[in-house]
């Protein structure tokens, strides 16, 4: 359940989602990675009232951890940028009649500049979508599994996901990382296309797909937020 709170700290205004969750015992708050919203976890039973007073007594904490956070990274000309783990900057052609497109770690962007970070944006989703889409795909036949529909999507506090009908989606800033993370976490959510659960069988079937798992997942707590500091 969403609500329009907002909190005002440090001059700008925070947006509050408020989640209802059947499990939890008492409310709890998070950041998102991006510093861009709080996230209040409301136990059922408890008044609404409570989820923006909870959050408006944490001010200082929110404060304190946006101010701990590294400046945003606008994918502006001059920005270096990774792809599948390689550094590229991003370079302004404005003469060029060919969009955008990667060569020789340089990330080259035609059209106004002003328009260089949108397009940039847009692209590295648009590689991220081909990638994904294929790695899904090839590790999901290797076990026999079909996948439906592969899709991205500008998530912050997963990197994928897998419904029962078979849909995965991901994380686009994913595209960023070494490409054996970026398997990792595609493995994850194709082994779910045979177990929905995070039991023994599944840590397994990930093994055999990409071998021991946990470098990508340290990989991943150590550096995900970095993926998260860049503006889409």
């Amino acid at each position: 359940m969403n609500t329009p709170l907002a909190l005002d700290i440090a001059g700008r205004s925070l947006p509050v989602t408020v989640r209802r969750s059947g499990t939890a015992r008492r409310m709890s708050l998070r950041l998102d990675p991006a510093g861009a919203s709080v996230v209040v976890v409301l136990p059922v039973g408890v008044p609404l009232v409570e989820a923006e007073r909870f959050a408006r007594h944490q001010h200082d904490w929110i404060a304190g951890k946006l101010a701990a956070m590294p400046e945003r990274i606008i994918l502006a000309p001059g920005a270096e940028v990774m792809l599948l783990g390689e550094s590229h900057v991003i370079r302004h052609q404005p003469a060029a009649r060919r969009g955008v497109w990667a060569e020789g770690g340089i990330i080259h962007a035609s059209g106004r500049e002003e328009h260089v970070p949108r397009r940039v944006a847009e692209f590295l989703r648009g590689e991220a979508l081909l990638v994904l889409r294929h790695r899904a795909r090839a590790l999901a036949e290797a076990i026999g599994r079909r996948v439906e529909r592969v899709g991205v999507r500008d998530t912050r506090s997963r990197w994928g996901s897998c419904t029962a009908g078979g849909d995965l989606s991901f994380s686009w800033r994913l595209v960023m990382a070494p490409a054996w993370v970026l398997d990792y976490v595609v493995a994850h959510e194709v082994a779910h296309l045979a177990e929905m659960n995070h039991g023994p069988d599944f840590w397994q079937l990930v093994e055999n797909l990409i071998g021991d798992p946990a470098p990508a997942r340290r990989w991943l707590k150590r550096h995900g937020p970095d993926l998260h500091r860049f503006a889409s």
